[in-house]
């Protein structure tokens, strides 16, 4: 797949580039190349992200941060079986727990929550940093709502985590989270507080949490420019009736003559 010039290679992180060091130099730098495709358009474009990530794949499969980069690239396009397929892969050659989490919504993703759920009990959760504990209580909530289990899913997140008044990058999902679970059962009033809370953690607008208030509040968004363009739109026509009836009495004074 083409790569634009200026994409270097050197854009990449400095732990993937020492990994890349095991590969001969021309090699290195056009899987290096594709790695930066691939984490410039994962979010906006992920099935293009994807492509760049099985061109990676195919020059460099023993490099456990192109397994993983091959994994997130399928988990953003829904492929679960094959990001799970990565993860594990990338898992075995360097023994780390990080992916876990990830792993686990994989399974949630392939219709299998109790698996989900399973690997939440894990000894492995108790290695993960503060982050990866977090996120492996949302993997495990999520799980809890696919199994109907909604009290269950709200018990699991709270947490001290929920409960502080810190502001980490996983704050506001996790507000977001626990709203949400709230909401849908039926617990109204508490999930507009934590949505509310959830608003005032982020920063980055990683959530919609502003416009679902709005949505509780009963606000309705109007697309000014939208209107502005029906406006015009009606504006044209308007003309258009206006200039076709002085046509039609320009020809009834000529045929009156």
């Amino acid at each position: 797949m083409p790569i634009p010039p200026e994409v270097t290679g050197e854009e990449i992180d400095p732990d993937v580039r020492q990994e890349l060091m095991s590969l001969p130099k021309g090699l290195a730098e056009d899987v290096s190349r594709n790695l930066v495709m691939v984490a410039q358009l994962i979010d906006e474009e992920p099935e293009k992200a994807y492509e760049y990530s099985r061109v990676a794949l195919r020059l460099a499969s023993r490099v456990a941060a192109v397994r993983e980069a091959a994994g997130f690239a399928a988990y953003a396009t829904q492929k679960y079986s094959e990001a799970l397929a990565e993860f594990r892969a990338a898992r075995r050659m360097t023994g780390s727990v990080e992916l876990w989490p990830v792993m686990a919504d994989c399974e949630r993703g392939l219709g299998r929550p109790e698996r989900a759920l399973a690997m939440a009990g894990e000894a492995e959760v108790q290695k993960l940093d503060k982050a990866g504990q977090v996120e492996m209580r949302l993997v495990a909530a999520g799980a809890r709502r696919d199994m109907g289990q909604l009290d269950a899913a709200i018990v699991t997140l709270q947490s001290p985590e929920l409960a502080s008044s810190a502001n980490h990058p996983w704050t506001a999902r996790l507000r977001y989270a626990y709203a949400d679970a709230l909401l849908a059962a039926g617990r109204e009033a508490e999930a507009r507080e934590w949505f509310g809370k959830a608003l005032e953690a982020d920063k980055d607008g990683s959530t919609d949490a502003s416009d679902r208030l709005a949505e509780l509040d009963g606000v309705e968004f109007v697309d000014a420019f939208e209107d502005e363009d029906e406006d015009d739109v009606e504006d044209d026509i308007e003309a258009r009736d206006d200039l076709d009836a002085d046509e039609d009495d320009e020809r009834d004074e000529r045929d009156d003559v």
